[in-house]
């Protein structure tokens, strides 16, 4: 039987339409797009809608965003791991409850103002509008829901870039936050989405003329292309946290308060330790305290072995006729990133009870799994002789990511001395590093850390712009 060729185009035709239909009737559902110049027209059109309400509207609107991600923080953490592999639901469920509890609404923004014989000026912080917003596979829930409050409290919209192997859990977190926004008396649409990200999204929104801002939350890569695009610029880079441990610490808490960072969502916070620096007097009886405490100690040709298995091996090409050795470089196996101490330990013929939170090793200086931001449960130890040593190494590890940095000491002179010289954003005293953004510990938090850019921890007062108000001979009532 031969089928007419003007039968089969028309199939195609109806099919084709029927397909485009029912992508447009699913476009901008909760926030969700086609393309990116269809999200921005949304956020944008929201922002205004947005600008209308009362701070006080707004704050119950932000209400409503705490509300739901609590409500959630089980289903969104389940999903995360589920879809990325990486990190562990109990503590993903902590990192949401903190992004929903601790993240600063409008109270994070403050008026000053000055009178005197000459009137009264005033300085408000506004907002700048629609803000591109790129967010990791690391933290996809817990970002959104930190920045997504922080930029509506500080009156903006916001388009999110959701890192492609997140994008379920992304876009259902922006899918909740719209619907809870919405029926708290919001506009549709303060955060939108593509249905599928990719990097051509990425680009489309880095250039698109109608994002007025933009954060970025990852890798020093998409960092850097943030920082030159031509727009005001937030960036959260990489970390590789160094851990010092002098003499005078508490060592078992010590111990117990670094497993439990180092091991946190399987490593994956850039704020979490990533090597420790002990002075050699005090490093067994630390070491045996980490074992305590959920550590397990390699040595020998098992750090080789879990080398071969975590990291990939290349060797630059000498130049023609050089006799010099070919300098080794490495690269993190992502297959591992996030995982579980006990599934790593298994790639290498160690079987563990799941007790045991993280891999510990001794190893030098210039070790592989020191200089590299490794970002699963591996830490190595490298003892010195002293401070000074400890210090000095310290500061070159953190590769000047000038990030986070942690101490354990009951020396306040030695704990000032890490501090001035480290010069990170984050400094961390006896306890875990996650106690630098708010868990556990006094302060708000924030899953957007802009050591690059000098934010800081971001909160809804990083995304407004100072708008100053003068009125001249009046008000001023003294």
């Amino acid at each position: 039987m031969v089928i007419d060729q003007s039968i089969i185009s028309k199939i195609t035709a109806e099919v084709l339409a029927r397909v485009q239909e029912q992508n447009s009737s699913t476009s901008g559902q909760n926030g969700i797009f086609q393309t990116i110049d269809e999200a921005t027209a949304a956020a944008r059109q929201a922002h205004r809608q947005l600008r209308k309400l009362s701070l006080e509207t707004r704050e119950k609107l932000i209400q409503a965003m705490r509300d739901v991600s609590l409500e959630n923080a089980v289903l969104l953490s389940e999903m995360a791991v589920k879809e990325t592999g990486m990190g562990r639901v109990s503590d993903k469920i902590l990192k949401n409850q903190l992004a929903a509890s601790k993240t600063p609404g409008t109270e994070d923004l403050k008026t000053e103002a000055w009178t005197g014989d000459r009137g009264l000026t005033l300085v408000e912080m506004a907002p700048f509008g629609v803000i591109g917003s790129i967010t990791p596979t690391t933290n996809p829930s817990e970002t959104i829901i930190n920045n997504g409050i922080s930029m509506i409290a500080g009156g903006n919209s916001v388009v999110f870039s959701p890192h492609p192997t997140a994008k379920n859990t992304s876009l259902k977190t922006i899918g909740l936050l719209n619907e809870a926004i919405v029926k708290a008396g919001g506009p549709p649409n303060l955060l939108t989405a593509v249905a599928k990200p990719s990097l051509d999204s990425t680009n489309a929104m880095l250039k698109h003329p109608d994002i007025n801002m933009l954060v970025a939350t990852g890798g020093p890569a998409i960092v850097k292309i943030v920082m030159s695009s031509g727009k005001k610029a937030i960036g959260a880079g990489a970390g590789n946290p160094p851990v010092i441990v002098d003499e005078t610490a508490d060592l078992d808490k010590a111990a117990k308060d670094i497993m439990l960072g180092c091991s946190f969502d399987n490593n994956l916070p850039c704020i979490a330790e990533k090597e420790a620096i002990v002075l050699n007097c005090i490093a067994d009886k630390l070491i045996s305290n980490m074992q305590k405490h959920g550590g397990y100690l390699i040595s020998g040709q098992d750090i080789n072995k879990l080398m071969k298995v975590i990291l990939t091996e290349k060797e630059e090409n000498a130049a023609a006729g050089c006799t010099i050795k070919p300098k080794r470089t490495y690269m993190i196996n992502k297959n591992f990133v996030g995982k579980d101490a006990k599934y790593i330990l298994s790639k290498i013929g160690i079987d563990v009870p799941d007790t045991i939170r993280a891999i510990i090793c001794e190893t030098t200086e210039d070790h592989p799994f020191v200089l590299e931001e490794l970002m699963m449960p591996v830490l190595p130890i490298i003892q010195v002789k002293n401070l000074d040593e400890a210090i000095e190494l310290a500061i070159s590890v953190e590769h000047g990511n000038r990030h986070t940095a942690i101490m354990h000491s009951r020396n306040v002179d030695n704990l000032t001395r890490y501090a001035k010289a480290i010069d990170t954003t984050i400094f961390v005293k006896n306890a875990p590093a996650y106690a630098g953004i708010g868990a556990g510990s006094e302060g708000y938090t924030s899953f957007t850390l802009a050591g690059p850019t000098g934010e800081g921890l971001t909160s809804a007062r990083s995304f407004t712009r100072q708008r100053r108000c003068v009125l001249v001979d009046a008000l001023s009532i003294v």
